[in-house]
């Protein structure tokens, strides 16, 4: 009389349980990837293509640094080595990989 009567809900199907519980043990991975791609594989890119640019574009007269720590003047440019000018009548050949960064004109002033 003064208690009404609780009636069962119907349930959901097993399939929407099932594709949520997926959808909720997947998203964590999915959001560490993305994080992962933004804060470390983007940049990485960027750089590897402003680096193989900047080789791309060495020239004769150029000043750069070699990862070495080696300052000096481009002399000649191959598709796969340069020979930099380091002092008056002091060459030496390196790879293009090995150059780091491209110096402004006039940098250096002892060559």
């Amino acid at each position: 009389m003064f208690i009404s009567n609780a009636y069962a809900q119907t349930a959901g199907t097993a399939a929407d349980a099932g594709t949520m519980a997926t959808l909720t043990s997947i998203a964590p991975f999915i959001l560490m990837f993305a994080v992962i791609y933004f804060v470390m594989i983007r940049p990485q890119q960027k750089r590897a293509k402003e680096q193989k640019s900047m080789m791309d574009a060495l020239a004769k007269g150029d000043e750069v640094i070699t990862a070495g720590g080696i300052l000096g003047k481009v002399a000649k440019v191959n598709d796969t080595y340069i020979t930099v000018e380091v002092a008056a009548n002091t060459e030496i050949v390196i790879q293009k990989s090995a150059i780091t960064t491209l110096l402004p004109k006039g940098t250096l002033k002892s060559l």
